[in-house]
């Protein structure tokens, strides 16, 4: 113990006599540790911490597949036919998670995230609640369903966390429901962050009865010894089976099984991997920064060591105690990264709460400061082991003889022009796949949506259905709300549409035109449904291609449905030259009077990922008196004004609590924050690569400029030798940045060696394609070099400004 608290004083003493070297190699460590802490923090949260579930390997979420290859959920009768015929699972719920439902409270009303789940929903999960009970057998059923149970989060937050909440009757959508339960802080499902209650399904008749139309989500619990390799081979058999019952519906249909975990991962999975990755890469980086310094800081401790060793210090005493000094370096590398990945976190935290599932349990933990005190210390020793091995073998005869000369050999200009050539290498991948990610955003910011979203926002509206019954929505609601925000000061136009572009799409049906031939039987040909006012149109600024709008005066309920369909409807279901307009539809779900085409407009992107699709537009006061109460119980306000939207939110709101004061203001998003949230994932990607690229490059740079110091300062003498006999300043200044040129033309041609060898798995996170990328990734390889060479102009200066007579003169 004296021994290390001696070694641990001296190393301190060292610290403090060397403030640059310090200083820079604790900045070093903190960056790439700070990096790494991030990263695990979010690995740990979604991807290692267990599920707060019972019997979490045991949950699969079955994915149906269509005829055509892409998943699309059961029917609600489907749905019992699998549930009743399956013989792996023992628990398959149905449940759909796209509602919000309205709570009224005290202070007004609230908009919550519902999760409505068959009668066995909880028993998949197997998690007892918080008070009270989940449903009971048959609970879901009509007249045993108007029962609630409340997450935690919506219990503290609206409920004040009263202990005596069970059998309490709240307000949900104008119905009365009685509070039966309240699950744990952790219980979650989907696992998205939201403010979620969870309610016994209530299908829509329409729905419950129509084996063609999909949208139930399922999740089941396999029974014990269960593989998912013979569960997907049953659920095969019960899909092959509903295939032969009900051919126009089911046949062709396959079923895929994945476990919660890998649902819960798998759109970050890949990017995640591709992230860790890139954090080993940058504490490689560190990890070579630091050895550089050690070494070049070895070098002037040569004599030291020699005249330590020469009274008796053993070699392991030596190497003992630069250990001890890495390890201080550590803890204090591990405290600045700790902040360092604070900031980090902080910062990121609106993209891990919206990008990702559990992002909002990302932070420093136990865990996470234990990987980092752990990645700390393994990147200092290995940093330090080699330069430590090298000082505490030297020689000490030849050490004391070398007197300036020590360091300057071949050997040690090898390793650390080694160690810098690969940091430029690290260095030049991560700036690669950062460069590519910030020109993969600019494309999709500039993807063209067919409408200029900077003067137009939209506002969810959710009705409650209760309220509505014996009401007619549009002129109880939509048209007395229409009429106030249209007289707004500064609106411009007002209408609304039951999915907003950009962030709402997938509603869709199959379509063929009356008169052309058959499909062939595989083949679905999809349209997007919308339900839209007339003045939606001129609200997002749609172009009339041709025909005419959707007009209330002509177009009335009751009669022919008439439709106004896009651009891309007409290039998919007409030749070209066919004329759309008085085409009548065979299908579209919604009537046995066949729709009528009466209008063709310009197309408004309805995913930033996708081309526009075919979408129709039916007008919202000829939905079916069946479905009206159902289709635009959720709509979205479109309103475009003459400058910033944000400055008539108050005023709709206003018109809103006038017209209906049970339905919640929740906030406006201009139509550029939608387009923004929709990249979010890629924003943050883009923001880590970015931060990573930057520390790596700037590590680089301050290697570069280290190495290129330390020979300028050990090879004082050298250089005034060969001024002495002849050598100009200009000669010693381009043969130092000759020196520098081709170590970073050898670590930028690595570094694109390396990025070739991992393209597989930068594509998780975009995608190289040569002849787009070749020009940028270019660029990027000489900003790497000018950066270099930059950072050898000082170190240069200074070897030019040797005094000849100066460097000899103790010679």
């Amino acid at each position: 113990m004296n021994t290390l608290a001696a070694d641990l004083k001296y190393a301190l003493r060292q610290l403090r006599t060397s403030p640059g070297f310090a200083i820079v190699a604790l900045l070093a460590l903190a960056l790439s540790v700070g990096a790494a802490a991030t990263v695990f923090s979010v690995v740990d949260a979604v991807m290692i911490r267990p599920l707060p579930f019972a019997h979490a390997d045991r949950i699969m979420m079955p994915e149906t597949i269509s005829r055509s290859g892409y998943s699309q959920p059961p029917s609600y009768l489907s749905y019992r036919d699998m549930r009743a015929q399956n013989k792996s699972f023992e628990e398959l719920a149905g449940y759909s998670d796209f509602f919000t439902v309205n709570l009224q409270t005290p202070s007004g009303p609230v908009s919550l995230h519902a999760t409505k789940g068959t009668d066995n929903f909880f028993r998949v999960f197997g998690v007892a609640p918080l008070l009270g009970r989940t449903y009971l057998p048959g609970e879901d059923q009509p007249g045993r369903d108007d029962v609630v149970v409340l997450s935690y989060q919506v219990w503290q937050d609206n409920f004040n966390g009263q202990k005596d909440i069970l059998g309490h009757t709240v307000d949900l959508d104008g119905h009365p429901y009685t509070v039966i339960g309240v699950m744990p802080a952790d219980f979650e499902y989907p696992m998205r962050g939201q403010r979620l209650i969870y309610t016994p399904l209530h299908p829509p008749e329409a729905w419950a009865k129509e084996r063609g139309t999909h949208w139930l989500s399922t999740v089941g619990l396999l029974k014990p010894g269960m593989s998912r390799q013979q569960a997907e081979a049953d659920m095969s058999r019960v899909m092959a089976d509903l295939g032969k019952a009900y051919p126009d519906t089911d046949a062709g249909r396959k079923v895929e099984l994945r476990s919660l975990a890998q649902a819960v991962t798998g759109d970050v999975q890949g990017p995640l991997t591709t992230l860790s990755f890139a954090v080993l890469a940058l504490l490689a980086i560190g990890c070579v920064n630091v050895a550089g310094l050690l070494l070049a800081r070895g070098v002037k401790r040569e004599r030291e060591i020699a005249m330590r060793a020469a009274v008796g210090a053993s070699r392991s005493r030596l190497v003992g105690q630069m250990l001890t000094e890495s390890l201080v370096l550590a803890a204090l590398g591990c405290i600045g990264g700790c902040g360092v990945a604070a900031v980090l976190l902080a910062a990121l935290k609106f993209f891990l709460v919206h990008a990702m599932a559990r992002g909002e349990q990302v932070g420093l933990n136990l865990p996470v400061l234990g990987a980092a005190l752990a990645i700390s210390v393994v990147t200092t020793v290995v940093a330090s082991l080699a330069p430590a091995l090298r000082l505490s073998g030297t020689d000490p005869n030849r050490a004391l003889k070398a007197g300036g000369s020590a360091g300057t050999g071949r050997g040690q200009h090898r390793l650390r022009t080694a160690f810098l050539v690969t940091q430029v290498a690290l260095s030049m991948v991560l700036l690669v796949v950062s460069g590519l990610m910030m020109a993969a955003l600019v494309r999709t910011r500039n993807t063209p949506l067919g409408f200029e979203p900077d003067n137009i926002a939209a506002l969810e509206l959710n009705l409650s259905p209760g309220r509505y019954e014996n009401r007619d929505p549009l002129t109880g609601f939509y048209n007395p709300l229409l009429e106030r925000v249209q007289h707004l000061p500064g609106v411009q136009a007002a209408g609304y549409i039951n999915m907003v572009p950009i962030r709402s799409y997938g509603s869709n049906s199959d379509v063929h035109i009356k008169g052309q031939p058959p499909y062939p039987p595989n083949q679905e040909m999809l349209a997007e449904e919308r339900f839209v006012s007339p003045s939606y149109f001129k609200a997002l600024d749609l172009k009339l291609v041709q025909g005419r709008l959707l007009d209330r005066a002509t177009d009335r309920p009751g009669g022919r449905p008439a439709i106004v369909v896009n651009q891309a409807f007409v290039k998919k279901f007409f030749h070209a030259g066919a004329d759309p307009i008085g085409q009548y539809l065979d299908s579209g779900g919604l009537s046995e009077n066949p729709p009528v085409i009466v209008g063709v407009v310009s197309n408004a992107r309805q995913n930033l990922n996708q081309p526009t699709l075919a979408e129709m537009d039916f007008l919202d006061a000829q939905t079916p008196a069946e479905l009206r109460n159902q289709v635009l119980q959720s709509s979205n306000l479109v309103i475009r004004t003459k400058g910033d939207p944000r400055a008539v939110y108050s005023a709709v709101r206003r018109a809103l609590h006038d017209v209906d004061a049970t339905v919640p203001f929740g906030t406006p998003e201009t139509m550029t924050e939608i387009v923004a949230d929709q990249m979010v994932m890629r924003r943050m990607e883009g923001w880590l690569f970015g931060i990573f690229a930057g520390l790596a490059v700037m590590l680089a740079v301050i290697g570069l400029y280290g190495l290129i110091s330390h020979e300028v300062a050990i090879g004082t003498h050298d250089i005034g030798v060969r001024m002495a006999i002849g050598a100009t300043r200009e000669r010693v200044v381009r043969g130092i940045f000759q020196r520098v040129g081709a170590m970073l033309l050898a670590g930028v041609a690595a570094g694109l060696l390396l990025t070739a060898m991992a393209r597989k798995m930068i594509d998780a996170v975009v995608r190289i394609e040569p002849g787009r990328d070749t020009a940028l990734i270019l660029l990027l390889a000489v900003g790497l070099m000018v950066a270099g060479l930059l950072a050898a102009v000082w170190p240069a200066r200074r070897a030019a400004s040797v005094e000849p007579m100066e460097a000899l003169r103790y010679e």
